[in-house]
């Protein structure tokens, strides 16, 4: 063949390469360039052929396709990794190479041909390598080998620089996708794998005939805005970060680890496992967590609350895995933090009611679905009704008639205590006013609970005082009741907002007393006229010594300060007795009446009191 139809041959061979590369990607590469080799082979007329990557961070050769495929290849494969501090003259030079090189049988290829001859069990040979290059960076060498001696012209050694140059792009065009993939699969701050690549993983591990169960660990940090607003944001990174390799250590194998976003992590254990061992699992982890962590000369530390829930492949999705997972995590940061708690049945049960509450409240305020029973207060010496407890109830049309616990603590949650607060005041006032201007409950007093978000509203006072004022309310006919807890939440707050209420005729009542004493130190200096004794220390008066002692000491600081009294949750005739018995009468309880609708407690009021249920004459 003529020198000039070499050339054209080789060029053609370039295009060919270039034409099959082109289509070559992430998934492909591998099979495509040992297809390329292969077609190389043939047309050299040469034996084998061998593409090898660099590895810089590690200073390494790292063989990525051969041909023909080596048949029983030892393990370890001398060929597969060749580290460049380690290797032959030869090797050596593809480290940092940038033009094709020749290497024949000679003195000065031993140590190249016997690593050869280790790895594929052949004699002597030649071989011309062409180094890929990107930039001013060595990326590879494409090897072609010829058993015994092989010479090598000038053109095909420019046609071999060409086709590692094909090589290199598609290596760096490989190498581009991979760092997208990875990018598009970790998170930024840990390197875990994030959102995405979790709900890919649990899609496939949940598909059906896969084994089972797939269990799934949500862990949430407790506490992390307090790092944040103590050290700032990047403390709090770096606190992320630590804790994120304490994980990766802690559940090292092949088990998948992600963070969410935040403070929210997922480790999902990659062989089947039962709730039991899931839940020590993640025991285990969560003492690996609690360890302190370095953070400018501060030891700190996080607790961490974990929700466990399994899902069954081919009957459970991803979603609903993970919502398990996250309704169990609440559960654990709902009981106080620093738990482990595993997904049951009756948490769904609770998760979907607080769902249908937090989406349907709003509206149910505003279209009229609320109402309002009233929970008489009365005189135990006589029955007489001294004043009523407006308590909202929600008419739900599939779950009947919900009481103010089911819904109370979601709308405080979702900012909507304030204007359910609002709800509750107008339209019992309303109805208070209507009873009076029929010559009913003049002389009762209406009792009102009030949320601490209210309480330190601006404008709260005024609020009060324009209700009273456009339904006509006389001074002193409302009691405003807030919890011992508020008292002390925001004492000044309190203080100032009390005062107000006092000054536009509003009565204030501190509800739940006893519960912790909190409020003792403040009694003396906030204008408050009532104190109503926890039914936690009623319901068992007349059996439990310490109930009662709580009780006589509540009474006597309420004669030191000259407060009225009033006990909740009279319930039984021992209590009522025992009650009268040390001074107090004013109660409200089932064993006096439930709460009842507005028109039941005008009719009662219309009758002045209640029939007692129990003999009076025991007390003192």
């Amino acid at each position: 063949m003529s020198q000039s139809a070499a050339q054209r041959s080789l060029d053609l061979v370039v295009t060919s390469v270039a034409t099959q590369l082109m289509a070559a990607n992430a998934a492909t590469s591998v099979q495509v360039s040992q297809e390329v080799l292969a077609d190389l082979v043939a047309y050299l007329g040469v034996d084998v052929s061998f593409l090898r990557y660099n590895d810089h961070a590690i200073r390494a050769s790292r063989l990525v396709a051969e041909w023909p495929v080596r048949p029983g290849v030892p393990d370890p494969d001398p060929l597969a990794l060749v580290y460049f501090a380690d290797a032959d003259p030869v090797f050596a030079q593809s480290e940092h190479g940038k033009k094709p090189m020749v290497f024949r049988p000679e003195p000065a290829t031993d140590d190249y041909q016997k690593r050869i001859e280790e790895g594929r069990a052949i004699p002597a040979t030649s071989m011309a390598a062409a180094p890929l290059v990107s930039g001013d960076v060595t990326t590879g060498v494409l090897g072609f080998v010829k058993f015994g001696d092989r010479e090598w012209s000038p053109e095909e050694l420019n046609a071999l620089e060409a086709i590692a140059s094909l090589f290199a792009q598609v290596q760096a065009r490989v190498q581009a996708e991979e760092q997208l993939r990875y990018l598009a699969e970790h998170d930024d701050l840990t390197g875990l794998h994030n959102r995405r690549a979790l709900l890919a993983h649990l899609d496939a591990r949940l598909a059906e005939g896969q084994p089972g169960p797939v269990s799934a660990l949500f862990f949430d940090l407790d506490r992390l805005k307090a790092i944040n607003d103590y050290l700032g944001h990047t403390a709090g990174d770096w606190f992320i970060r630590v804790l994120a390799e304490r994980l990766r250590r802690g559940a090292e194998g092949s088990n998948l680890i992600a963070r969410l976003g935040g403070d929210e992590f997922v480790v999902v254990p990659t062989r089947p496992m039962d709730a039991e061992s899931a839940e020590a699992l993640a025991y285990q982890l969560q003492s690996t967590l609690r360890e302190r962590v370095s953070i400018d000369g501060e030891m700190l530390t996080r607790t961490v609350s974990i929700g466990v829930a399994l899902g069954m492949p081919g009957q459970d999705t991803t979603s609903d895995l993970l919502r398990r997972a996250d309704q169990a995590v609440l559960t654990a940061k709902n009981s106080g933090g620093n738990k482990v708690a595993v997904f049951t049945d009756d948490m769904s049960m609770r998760s979907e009611f607080r769902n249908d509450i937090e989406l349907h409240l709003q509206s149910v305020i505003e279209n009229g679905a609320l109402l309002l029973h009233y929970l008489p207060e009365v005189d135990m010496r006589s029955g007489e009704i001294l004043a009523a407890e407006a308590l909202v109830r929600w008419q739900h049309p599939t779950r009947g008639l919900l009481s103010p616990e089911s819904f109370i603590g979601v709308a405080e949650s979702i900012n909507l205590a304030g204007e359910l607060g609002r709800w509750v005041m107008r339209s019992a006032c309303a109805e208070f006013a209507g009873w009076q201007s029929r010559g009913v409950g003049g002389d009762i007093v209406l009792r009102l609970n009030v949320s601490p978000v209210q309480l330190v509203t601006d404008g709260f006072v005024e609020s009060v005082a324009g209700i009273m004022a456009e339904f006509g309310l006389a001074h002193n006919s409302v009691c405003l009741e807030i919890t011992e807890s508020v008292v002390v939440q925001d004492i000044e707050t309190t203080r100032i907002t009390l005062a107000g209420l006092k000054e536009a005729g509003v009565q204030v009542a501190i509800d739940d007393f006893g519960t912790g004493y909190s409020a003792l130190s403040h009694l003396k200096s906030l204008p408050v006229d009532t104190l109503k004794i926890d039914k936690g220390f009623v319901r068992e008066l007349g059996s439990d010594p310490g109930d009662l002692a709580i009780v006589r000491a509540v009474i006597a600081l309420a004669e030191a300060f000259g407060l009225e009294l009033v006990a909740e949750g009279v319930e039984t005739e021992a209590a009522a007795l025992t009650l009268l018995r040390h001074g107090c009468h004013r109660a409200q309880g089932f064993l006096l009446s439930r709460p009842i609708p507005g028109a039941a407690l005008e009719s009662l009021l219309a009758k002045g009191r209640i029939p007692l249920q129990f003999s009076a004459s025991g007390r003192l």
